[in-house]
């Protein structure tokens, strides 16, 4: 059984949604939740929205991380927090995974000082997973390294390469490098150099890829710098509501009859398009699981970031990435 540790005020709608989530991970996953927070606050909150705490234990804290703070003051002032004190359980292996709808900066710091990287590996990447016509894909670095060297973007390949094979079930998942066009001889030289190191890495790197053939779901694992991943990642995000609200007025004119045989086809596209279904971004390259939620999360959202923690520590991602680390040194 995966114990998750589960940060109680990280995000917009913490704890109330947090604790839904929560109650409905552990009756249908079967998981255990250490919860970090104010007890008496997450107790009150439970109890005033009939809310079940069993299966959930609490470490007791009284402060959270202001999102406006500095993200390195999570490892200074910062330390008692929820989310802090939420890393250190984790990093003394006292849960298999944390999840946190917090301040992404000051997670990607603590997971970096607090958890620690795997050895070998240079940065953490934000990983979300994206949907595209043919399944799925990680884009990783997704914003947190704006400033890349070549030999980072092999290793985010291999984190992604690693995420999707144990989380998702992809062998052997597709590589592409994000540049300007599909020739070899295209892009700055950072994409010049990363692209003959990939070729060479031993993972199933397929070449560059444009970002106009994302969404068709070619490849599984999309590598770039953080600046250019985190463009990509808000404007698809964007599209993707933009697409679900012109579908909506597109269905609005043609009648009640139209609409019904085309409702459920719209909810499924609307379904794949919306983040609280996948749960949040794994931060890979820690040495132990840690998921991102997003910041306005509700119970949907954290309740799949929790099965999210789950499947990465069951299918232990961390482990994986060593292993091809060792490979790629070999």
């Amino acid at each position: 059984m995966a114990v998750i540790i589960v940060d109680a005020f990280g995000g917009d709608n913490a704890p109330l949604e947090v604790l839904k989530g929560c109650e409905r991970a552990v009756s249908e996953l079967g998981v255990e939740i250490i919860l970090t927070g104010n007890k008496d606050t997450i107790k009150k909150c439970g109890a005033d929205n009939g809310i079940s705490l069993k299966g959930m234990k609490i470490e007791h804290t009284t402060d959270v991380f202001d999102i406006h703070d500095e993200p390195k003051e999570i490892i200074r002032s910062g330390s008692s927090t929820s989310m802090a004190v939420g890393l250190r359980l984790l990093a003394e292996g006292k849960g298999d995974a944390f999840v946190s709808a917090g301040s992404t900066g000051a997670l990607v710091m603590g997971s970096t000082f607090i958890v620690k990287r795997i050895k070998g590996i240079k940065r953490i990447a934000p990983s979300p997973v994206l949907p595209a016509d043919k399944g799925s894909f990680v884009l990783l670095d997704a914003g947190a390294n704006t400033e890349c060297r070549p030999e980072m973007l092999v290793q985010f390949a291999v984190m992604g390469s690693a995420y999707m094979e144990k989380v998702l079930g992809i062998e052997k998942p597709k590589v592409g490098l994000l540049n300007i066009g599909a020739e070899e001889t295209k892009g700055r030289d950072l994409e010049l150099e990363a692209h003959q190191l990939l070729k060479s890495s031993g993972l199933n790197f397929i070449g560059n890829i444009e970002a106009r053939d994302l969404p068709k779901g070619e490849c599984q694992v999309i590598v770039t710098d953080g600046f250019t991943g985190n463009v990509v990642l808000k404007l698809y995000e964007g599209m993707g509501s933009f697409f679900s609200r012109k579908l909506k007025w597109i269905f609005s004119g043609i009648g009640a009859v139209g609409a019904l045989f085309s409702v459920r086809k719209i909810k499924q596209f609307r379904k794949q398009m919306d983040y609280k279904e996948v749960g949040g971004s794994a931060l890979l390259g820690v040495k132990r699981p840690v998921i991102k939620a997003h910041g306005s999360s509700d119970a949907t959202a954290f309740f799949n970031a929790v099965r999210q923690a789950a499947k990465c520590a069951d299918g232990k991602v961390t482990e994986a990435i060593e292993s091809y680390v060792q490979g790629l040194k070999s």
